[in-house]
């Protein structure tokens, strides 16, 4: 693969609308030659359309995992407390955690990112929530990616 120095969008698998403005993306792109797994907040805005900083991405390591961790809960939450569901190291003192939180009495699937080295220890702003609704279509695209990324290899 080309070495290039910005992210190369591969194919958009699809969306889960948040509110009239808001809605969140599955894709998949290219950095430096290596593929990962997106998923990330757009906004369609009349002063900006695009992507914003709220999202990660994801190794198929990584994606594996949360195909494996997601596909064992069931349709309708039943969860009314936060509650974790796996940790995945991605570097060096940083984890991505996958939970079902409670946010104004919705549940959702927060996927973030947990930093823990010497000058900090706690949540980052890196991460995403996807509304327990969404949950179906977000395993969907997920598997979508999952695959897509294998038969890249």
């Amino acid at each position: 693969m080309a070495e290039t120095r910005e992210f190369k969008p591969l194919k958009e698998f699809g969306s889960i609308p948040i509110s009239k403005e808001t809605e969140i993306k599955f894709y998949v792109d290219e950095y430096r030659g290596y593929p990962y797994a997106s998923i990330r907040t757009f906004l369609n805005r009349s002063g900006y359309t695009g992507p914003t900083k709220a999202g990660i991405t994801v190794n198929t390591a990584i994606l594996d995992g949360l195909v494996a961790v997601l596909s064992k809960l069931p349709a309708k939450a039943d969860a009314a407390a936060d509650q974790e569901l796996g940790r995945f190291p991605r570097r060096t003192g940083t984890e991505l955690v996958v939970r079902i939180t409670v946010y104004k009495d919705l549940p959702g699937i927060d996927l973030r990112e947990w930093v823990d080295d010497i000058t900090y220890k706690g949540w980052s702003k890196k991460g995403v929530r996807i509304p327990y609704a969404g949950l179906e279509k977000a395993l969907q695209y997920l598997k979508e990616m999952r695959e897509f990324l294998q038969n890249r290899k």
